[in-house]
């Protein structure tokens, strides 16, 4: 089971290096795709071993860098629309 989400989450990670990566759902979906491995990893074992800031620290940057990401490129999007 484990290895179907680490094959998402190399999906995941491929298609931020294809011509698709500015659309905004292929974005979505790369980041979705990315945080499965965690996700399934998070219901599988108890919450308080992720508890350590080593940890927290650079999913929180992921979660929030990737979130601005999408921001920006609806953004841009909108700006090129006009």
């Amino acid at each position: 089971m484990d290895q179907i989400f680490a094959i998402l989450g190399f999906v995941g990670f491929i298609l931020n290096f294809t011509k698709w990566r500015n659309k905004t759902s292929i974005t979505i979906l790369s980041f979705l795709f990315m945080l499965s491995p965690l996700i399934s990893r998070m219901i599988q074992t108890p919450i308080e071993l992720f508890d350590y800031a080593a940890f927290k620290i650079p999913v929180f940057v992921f979660i929030i860098g990737y979130s601005i990401f999408i921001v920006l490129n609806l953004r841009n999007k909108k700006l090129q629309a006009t």
